[in-house]
């Protein structure tokens, strides 16, 4: 087990479930990405830069695709709560799994 799959089993199946998803998504998107834990939390890293970090809160799934990510997505985002870097799912609706895998795979393109 590594250390992003170490993180993901300290929660209950439900945000596992949410957490596993994002982690192989990802995985599948970008699988030359480098996996390890920093600030406590999952992160890919690519081409040596940091890539994408997920995390498992109180209330919410956050994501943290960089802050141009989040600005250029942001009129699908309206449903969710976001910081400048961070889009907050929350953990009692279903992960839109088509917007993260579009917000991945523009993080792809501007790497």
């Amino acid at each position: 087990m590594n250390a992003i799959q170490t993180y993901i089993s300290n929660y209950d199946e439900a945000v596992q479930d949410k957490l596993n998803a994002i982690y192989h998504l990802t995985q599948s998107l970008a699988p030359s990405a480098t996996e390890r834990i920093c600030m406590g939390i999952p992160t890919f890293d690519l081409n040596g830069q940091w890539f994408i970090h997920f995390s498992a809160n109180k209330n919410h799934i956050g994501f943290y695709p960089q802050p141009d990510a989040v600005e250029n997505f942001a009129p699908k985002l309206t449903d969710y709560t976001c910081t400048k870097g961070s889009i907050h799912f929350p953990l009692s609706d279903p992960l839109p799994m088509d917007l993260i895998q579009e917000i991945i795979e523009y993080r792809l393109a501007h790497q």
